[in-house]
């Protein structure tokens, strides 16, 4: 399995395969292909809905793509996309594999090339790191799941930086993560407040991890994880209203959901919002200006940006 010493991964979050289908992948398909005209026949073979991993390229530039998915395509279908992609790109046919996978947990495999990570006060890593953490950051123990957040996306990463500058000056008592995945935001607030954190996901897998993670890492005792549709949750409403939210999902809902945040935070109280492209960051400022938050600080992680701003 090259999963381990993958150059590319496709459909996924660009550091480890936790929210694509092909995660939980039973076949891998694989052909040779030309490096050059390797993003043509990724792109075509999108449709299949899988992993896509690809080695490094040999001496020659040839490539080994590797499609992971939870079912087999059938030949014809293959040959058809094959035959597609070697015709536009004006490369020979090539042959492919079909092989059924053990049942292996590639998730946790792929993990375990992952070094540790450190982002402002924390220190993020997996139960195979073995390095201890660096005196005085607080260590998140956080596994490759089906929930998505382990601190190496540049949106998650730059969360937990903002909250550590928070911390610098700020003092909260009642935090709201706001499509918690692993729970590693939750955990983080948990961690540097000691304050109730209620870690809120529409995904039930998701909000079980986040409460697996909390026992983890010791702050269950602060944290409540809970499966509901947003701010419309009833538990959110009697929780509220939060001096902290943090909402690491994506431009589209928060932007829709800025009103209902704005109802949801106490005067005064500060917002991090990420999981938006540098590019969307205008749109959700305004959305959220429009309901009177002002804008206090911007990060920028390659293309992705994370915003704080104060109600």
């Amino acid at each position: 399995m090259r999963v381990l010493s993958c150059l590319r991964i496709r459909r996924v979050d660009p550091m480890v395969v936790t929210q694509s289908r092909g995660s939980n992948a039973a076949w891998c398909l694989s052909f040779p292909v030309d490096a050059g005209a390797l993003p043509l026949f990724e792109t075509i073979f999108e449709v299949l809905d899988g992993a896509m991993v690809t080695g490094a390229p040999d001496h020659v530039g040839a490539m080994t793509l590797e499609i992971y998915l939870a079912e087999p395509p059938s030949g014809e279908r293959v040959k058809e996309l094959l035959t597609t992609a070697s015709e536009i790109a004006e490369v020979p046919l090539p042959d492919y594999s079909l092989a059924q996978l053990p049942d292996v947990d590639w998730v946790a495999e792929s993990q375990k090339a992952l070094p540790p990570i450190s982002a402002g006060r924390f220190f993020v890593y997996g139960s195979h790191v073995t390095e201890r953490p660096p005196f005085g950051s607080i260590p998140l123990l956080v596994e490759a799941n089906v929930a998505f957040g382990t601190g190496r996306h540049e949106s998650t990463f730059g969360c937990l930086l903002a909250l550590t500058q928070l911390a610098q000056r700020r003092r909260f008592h009642n935090a709201l993560d706001m499509g918690c995945g692993s729970g590693i935001l939750a955990m983080a607030m948990a961690h540097l407040w000691r304050c109730p954190v209620l870690a809120v996901d529409n995904d039930a897998d998701s909000v079980r991890v986040a409460g697996e993670n909390a026992r983890e890492n010791r702050v269950a005792e602060w944290i409540e994880p809970h499966c509901g549709d947003g701010y419309k949750s009833q538990l959110v409403a009697r929780r509220g209203p939060f001096d902290l939210i943090v909402a690491n999902i994506l431009a589209e809902p928060l932007c829709a959901m800025a009103t209902d945040l704005k109802r949801s935070l106490a005067p005064g109280g500060y917002v991090i919002l990420a999981g938006l492209l540098t590019r969307q960051q205008r749109q959700v400022v305004a959305r959220h200006r429009g309901q009177g938050l002002r804008l206090v600080q911007r990060l920028h992680f390659g293309e992705w940006t994370t915003l704080v701003l104060q109600g």
